[in-house]
């Protein structure tokens, strides 16, 4: 084996013309062997009949050619050696033979390869080429889709100015405007302020779409005024829905829509032909402009995301361009949180006038049966039964709201009692009266003070009273509506929360009522301190503007008086002596004025004596036979019984007092004697009687009428000539309340009218109906105790004519 193997590796030695180990020895160069590339191996051609006998031999016998491969192949080897041995030339021919088809097969293989290499080459090429065109294509797209956030803000803050500024202000000039105009663009131009920041940030630096740099500007803009964005939209986008209810109030009226429609055109063409740009065909309504607001804010992050599709992740500002997107999609779900909040909160603090039937109306089962459990949950948490949700938070909020809205309460009611007091002292006009001082320095400057004060100064100050303390007072009232009636819903929900808290696996409207407990908790935890905090530096701001207010008055009257200080008398004195003389002057004036209203007060509380009737003298003579005249007294108002042994008394009757308390010592209730019957009535209605004294002896010299009875004003003179005076009673009888006649025995009488009293009982005696005279001479019964007496002169204007 190692023979063949080694004839074999000199024959090809021998071919390709390399030496002999005998040539290594003696130090001669051994050539290299050539190339592939240049190598051509020349193969002999087999001769044909040789060729076509083995295919007949293989074609005639195929079994017989299998079998004796074996021995063919060994008498092959055995010849091979034989010949290797014997003829050097042969055995090389026939290695060479033996050897070609090898080399064939090598040369193909390499051929192979190199043509899998120039392939692959040329696939690497064409994919680096493919994924340029695709960075390209992404390049392009990228800077299509920032161009186009740019233009479309563009755009859309063009039509918002169109529609806030055009639109608006030919709408005010329709005749008459429609109603609650300013509603319809409530909080756009918060929308349109932030819209326009957006677009100068990126309009202002030197960089343009195309520039690599912008798609940072682009990104550092919109994160710095993501807060600014959100406030404004939220509140527009949460007003959205009342937009849409005043518009479809617009449509109702079918004249107004129509005008409404105009002036939309009008405006759209006229801002067509001014800025020459491509006229809103759509624009024939208010919707299709303030509608923008809403679909802009949802479209932001749709504009980033696709930038962000076609920007390289290898790219400076992808991360930043990344947390712009999250910044988007997050700012719209607040927003959309926002207004959720916004149409619970809108639901439950509207407060309802139901009369009773359209509550009884509202009655169904499902009611009853919700307020049934809430009543048995309230019951239970009063009991101990079950456990209140107690949560803190929340119970200091609540809390602090109603010290709030009672010292908002109280503060308004102080300022309006403060300002009904300043009204009455301008309608009093004390400096018009002739006080007969005329002359004297002192009473002109009193009443040139006093003219300025009221026609300058203090009108001046209450205007501002109104303005800047009252208004906002009863709107922060009025405020005040929306948080209480949440906490209240907000305590009902709860109680549905705990009853169905414990179940674990809920219904549908289960469900529905758990979310909306955790909504208005959630909405009340965010929004009352924010209220709360609000509404008490406004209680703060009104104090302080409450005090610079009278700060105000006081100068302004300084400045006033110092202008008539001069002309006072005592003006020259020292400031020692002049508040001496003030402190004595004011006692003085002060003593004064006490003894004059005492003497008023003596005077109004001067018994009265009103007019007896037959029956009623026959009372008070077997009263005053029985008790005595100092045991007399009368009932100055209706009394009427509400207890056991209380008597029912009209206004006038007389009672005689029996015992000055009641059997349990109580003062307060007098036993009285009523002229037969006996009972209880209260002390403050009853005054002692006081008995006319008997009239003197008419004069011969006075002509009275027969028919005046009671007490009269007498003129005497000693002259002997008679002389004619006419009789004036001190008294009159005025209705006191409005009485409407029920029939033809009754007589209609107002408040305020006098009346002539003809009985002061019926027909039956009862002396709670009195026959009465009115001015025009109809006569008729009307209630006793719609009746009182009252001193000449001080009736209402025109009533001071007595018709006894």
């Amino acid at each position: 084996m190692q023979q063949r193997l080694c004839s074999r590796f000199l024959l090809r030695a021998a071919r390709e013309g390399r030496p002999t180990s005998g040539a290594a020895e003696s130090g001669t160069e051994v050539p290299r062997r050539p190339e592939l590339d240049s190598f051509t191996l020349a193969l002999p051609k087999p001769a044909l009949s040789a060729l076509g006998a083995v295919q007949k031999v293989s074609k005639k016998d195929p079994i017989k050619e299998k079998e004796g491969t074996t021995v063919k192949d060994e008498c092959e080897e055995e010849t091979l050696n034989r010949e290797d041995e014997s003829d050097p030339s042969v055995l090389a021919s026939t290695m060479d033979s033996k050897l070609s088809p090898q080399d064939s097969f090598s040369e193909d293989s390499l051929v192979s390869e190199e043509r899998s290499a120039q392939e692959a080459e040329e696939a690497r090429r064409k994919s680096e080429e493919e994924e340029a065109a695709a960075k390209e294509r992404a390049a392009q797209r990228q800077r299509l889709a920032t161009e186009e956030l740019v233009q479309s803000e563009r755009n859309y803050l063009r039509l918002l100015q169109v529609s806030t500024v055009t639109i608006r202000s030919n709408l005010q000039k329709l005749q008459p405007p429609p109603p609650n105009l300013d509603n319809m663009f409530l909080y756009i131009e918060e929308v349109i302020d932030v819209s326009s920041r957006l677009l100068s940030l990126l309009e202002q630096k030197q960089v343009r779409p195309g520039d690599p740099l912008f798609l940072e500007t682009l990104c550092n803009s919109f994160l710095s005024l993501s807060s600014d964005i959100e406030a404004a939209y939220k509140e527009y986008l949460a007003n959205y829905n009342q937009v849409t209810l005043l518009e479809n109030s617009y449509k109702q009226k079918e004249a107004l829509w129509n005008e409404i429609v105009k002036a939309v055109k009008a405006s759209a063409w006229v801002h067509y032909f001014i800025s020459h740009t491509r006229p809103e065909v759509n624009a024939t309504s208010l919707s299709f402009f303030l509608v923008m607001p809403v679909q802009r804010i949802a479209r932001y992050p749709l504009l980033l995301q696709t930038i962000q599709k076609h920007t390289d992740r290898g790219h400076p500002a992808y991360a930043l361009l990344e947390e712009t997107v999250h910044t988007s999609i997050a700012l719209n779900s607040h927003i959309n949180e926002y207004k959720r909040f916004r149409e619970v909160a809108d639901k439950y603090k509207k407060t309802e006038t139901l009369t009773i039937k359209d509550k009884i109306n509202r009655l169904n089962t499902h009611s009853i049966a919700k307020k049934t459990l809430r009543l048995r949950q309230q019951i239970k948490h009063e009991t101990g039964i079950v456990p209140k949700l107690v949560d803190e938070e929340f119970d200091a909020l609540e809390g602090f709201f109603y010290v709030l809205e009672h010292g908002i309460l109280e503060l308004l009611e102080n300022v309006e009692t403060y300002l009904h007091h300043l009204q009455g002292f301008l309608a009093c006009k004390t400096e018009e009266f002739d006080l007969d001082m005329d002359g004297e320095k002192a009473p002109v400057c009193y009443k040139e003070i006093t003219t300025a004060l009221r026609q300058w100064i203090l009108p001046t100050f209450e205007k501002r009273m109104r303005t800047l303390i009252h208004k906002p007072l009863c709107a922060l009232r009025d405020l005040l509506v929306g948080p209480r009636n949440l906490i209240r819903k907000r305590l009902d929900k709860l109680l549905d929360y705990e009853v169905i808290e414990a179940k674990s696996n809920l219904s549908y409207e289960e469900q529905a009522v758990v979310n909306a407990y955790r909504t208005i908790n959630t909405l009340l935890l965010n929004e009352l301190p924010q209220f709360n905090g609000l509404a008490l530096q406004m209680i703060w701001s009104m104090l302080g503007t409450f005090s610079c207010l009278h700060k105000d008055l006081a100068s302004d009257m300084e400045q006033l008086f110092q202008s008539f200080a001069q002309q006072l008398p005592h003006s020259s004195l020292d400031p020692g002596a002049f508040w001496e003389w003030a402190d004595s002057a004011v006692l003085e004036r002060a003593r004064s004025l006490e003894t004059v209203c005492q003497g008023v007060e003596e005077t109004l509380n001067a018994p009265y004596i009103q007019p007896l009737s037959p029956s009623s003298q026959r009372r008070l003579k077997q009263l005053t036979d029985k008790h005595g005249s100092g045991k007399i007294y009368q009932v100055v108002g209706a009394v009427v019984g509400s207890r056991d042994l209380d008597l029912s008394l009209a206004k006038g009757e007389l009672v005689a007092i029996i015992s000055e308390a009641d059997t349990r010592g109580d003062k307060r209730r007098w036993l009285v004697d009523a002229g037969g019957r006996r009972g209880y009535a209260p002390s403050s209605k009853l005054i002692r009687y006081h008995q006319p004294a008997e009239e003197p002896p008419p004069s011969p010299h006075l002509m009275l009428p027969e028919s005046v009875t009671g007490m009269r004003r007498h003129s005497y003179t000693p002259e002997s000539r008679p002389l004619t005076v006419t009789s004036q009673p001190f008294f009159q009888v005025l209705a006191v309340y409005d009485f409407m006649a029920r029939g033809n025995h009754e007589v209609s009488v107002r408040a305020g009218e006098p009346v002539s009293v003809l009985e002061s009982h019926d027909k039956r005696g009862n002396p709670e109906w009195s026959l009465v005279q009115v001015r025009s001479g109809k006569r008729g019964y009307v209630p006793s105790n719609y009746l009182t007496v009252m001193p000449l002169g001080l009736g209402p204007p025109g009533s001071h004519q007595s018709y006894w």
